[in-house]
């Protein structure tokens, strides 16, 4: 069979020269030496955390962010889980001291706390698609939360739980991790900071420490080693927020519209308009603007010779009233 194969082959050959020879004069087509496009597989662009600015190694993950409010005060030490933070917001509240918001997506901590309440300067802070861990707020600051259609968690949840260690009000933790398996994103969260490369940084002029006056508290910072130490943290030791810069802006502050329990006026960080904006990264101070419309808005910076990106990495923001905060800094 294989045998008989090779004959009607050759034989279709010999038929073929055999025509080829009897056709007419036509000269032959000319052979096309173009070459086709060879098709390249599509570069695929890096994914970067919404948070940090950081590349993504593997997949974003499919829970939300997750923003814990924490107590900041000496009756809160020590707080638990700064460390996994990806960006912390530091706002004031009443009496001239402040709370924090620790925001977490890329890493979640074992267990989160003190866990405090909210404020309405939260609505600002809080971005498109996160969840609040809180220990709850007044309700006139509940009604106004829930009608930006921000969700939050509170006790009751099972993940949040009293710390019998503790006593109240800063006994209230929460299990993050739990919480983020059942807090789906419905998309993917968009850029927190306008994220870029240390290197198109302007020159600034050295800053190695500064301090952020609220009021009744103050929050410093020293540069070593190429991030900022806060000098005097709550937080539980090894359990520091390691931030590669600290932006600070100056923020309008007005009345909340109610007191809290000790009698005191109850502020509201008006996080949305514009201000100034100091930049800390690299031992150095970076002058300019912020710029934010409504509450959902982005966050854009500019100097006067242009846009200002934050060099990615983990950045603790300070909220510092324009009225009565102060900032000051040293190049020691």
């Amino acid at each position: 069979m294989r045998h008989r194969l090779r004959l009607t082959s050759a034989a279709l050959v010999a038929a073929a020269l055999l025509l080829a020879g009897c056709s007419g004069g036509d000269d032959p087509e000319p052979k096309d030496d173009s070459t086709e496009p060879t098709s390249q597989a599509p570069v695929e662009e890096p994914t970067y955390w919404p948070l940090t600015g950081l590349e993504v190694k593997g997949e974003l993950p499919k829970n939300a962010i997750l923003v814990t409010k924490v107590d900041n005060t000496g009756s809160s030490a020590p707080q638990v889980g700064l460390g996994s933070a990806d960006m912390v917001v530091e706002e004031l509240v009443e009496g001239g001291m402040t709370r924090l918001a620790a925001f977490y997506y890329s890493k979640m901590p074992k267990t989160i706390g003190p866990v405090r309440s909210m404020r309405a300067s939260d609505i600002g802070i809080v971005p498109e698609g996160a969840t609040v861990v809180t220990s709850g707020a007044a309700q006139v600051t509940l009604n106004r939360v829930n009608a930006a259609g921000i969700p939050w968690i509170t006790e009751g949840a099972k993940e949040v739980y009293r710390e019998p260690s503790r006593s109240a009000p800063y006994n209230l933790f929460a299990r993050l991790g739990d919480i983020a398996k059942r807090v789906k994103a419905e998309e993917t969260p968009e850029s927190y900071l306008p994220f870029g490369d240390a290197a198109d940084l302007p020159k600034g002029i050295p800053a190695r420490t500064l301090t952020a006056d609220f009021g009744a508290h103050s929050t410093s910072w020293e540069f070593r080693n190429g991030t900022y130490v806060n000098t005097n943290s709550y937080a539980a030791e090894g359990d520091e927020f390691p931030a590669t810069s600290v932006l600070v802006l100056r923020v309008k502050v007005g009345d909340a519209g109610y007191k809290d329990p000790a009698g005191y006026p109850v502020p509201e960080t008006k996080f949305e308009g514009k201000g100034p904006a100091l930049l800390f990264h690299g031992g150095r101070l970076v002058r300019g603007t912020w710029q934010k419309d409504g509450h959902r808005g982005a966050i854009s910076l500019k100097t006067k010779g242009g846009e200002l990106v934050v060099p990615a990495g983990r950045v603790w923001i300070e909220l510092v009233p324009a009225a009565n905060g102060n900032i000051t800094w040293a190049k020691r």
